[in-house]
């Protein structure tokens, strides 16, 4: 298969093979570079690997799963004995599910940030795909900064900031919006084999998320799984890893949620 449509990890900062694995899935984008406000603070634990979506790629869930854990074990494979964080936002958090549900196994800890697993109750959203998948791209391209104030809260993002995610979805053609936006639609997950991941997770919301009820899906997504906690952001957004007052690795240390060799990074960085 042509490589520019293969899903493919890239590393967002410098590498850290002696530090734990950390995969980072991104939303509805696929460019994977939005994790970038994240970077600093997350390499002083992790050697972090980011999943780019071509905008050419028409994967469904299934082989965009089977494509993810491909990838994740051929970086385990280079560090065998590191725990690997696996973290979904939104688009990437149906991903996460769907890899977690065929590889319940494959990681120590689990992080879910506004999983968009709730898309179906929102079914305004795939009306508009329809609309958007016959747009000329110039107008579709025109038409994304309408779409800001509903997945951000934008008094907390820096303006450059805003407009590294304004490029981000301008850099997806309408088409590829549409086929995503068709996914999300379908997208359901079995809660039996939730059930069966061991792994704690961490499940984050926006509690001012205008675009999808967050708050609610990770209450329920919370009790499918084993061993998972919540953390509500009262103030943010659907967009919540740009803002400039989240930092994921506080939050990550704040619910105890770093394994010993992350922990021992952190703290010998801060």
């Amino acid at each position: 298969m042509n490589q520019q449509i293969d899903p493919y990890f890239f590393t967002p900062t410098v590498s850290h093979p002696e530090y734990p694995l950390f995969v980072f899935l991104p939303g509805m984008d696929g460019t994977g570079e939005l994790i970038h406000t994240q970077t600093e603070t997350l390499e002083r634990c992790f050697d972090l690997r980011s999943l780019a979506i071509p905008p050419a790629n028409k994967s469904n869930w299934d082989q965009l799963a089977t494509d993810v854990i491909n990838l994740v074990r051929q970086e385990q494979a280079q560090k065998p004995n590191l725990p690997t964080y696996l973290c979904g936002e939104s688009f990437g958090g149906c991903l996460a599910l769907r890899v977690i549900e065929k590889a319940p196994n494959l990681f120590d800890r689990i992080i879910l940030v506004n999983p968009a697993s709730s898309f179906h109750q929102r079914p305004f959203l795939a009306w508009g795909a329809v609309g958007t998948g016959l747009m000329p791209e110039p107008l579709y391209r025109s038409s994304t900064v309408l779409i800001l104030p509903f997945l951000t809260a934008m008094g907390r993002i820096e303006p450059e900031d805003r407009r590294a995610l304004l490029n981000a979805m301008k850099s997806v053609p309408p088409q590829t919006v549409h086929y995503r936006i068709s996914l999300l639609d379908q997208f359901r997950v079995d809660p039996k084999r939730l059930e069966a991941v061991t792994s704690p997770v961490l499940l984050l919301a926006g509690a001012s998320d205008r675009m999808l009820p967050s708050q609610q899906e990770v209450q329920r997504l919370s009790h499918l799984f084993p061993a998972s906690q919540v953390v509500i952001l009262p103030n943010s957004g659907h967009t919540c890893l740009l803002e400039r007052e989240n930092r994921l690795c506080d939050i990550l240390k704040e619910a105890n949620f770093l394994e010993k060799e992350a922990f021992d990074q952190f703290c010998a960085a801060s």
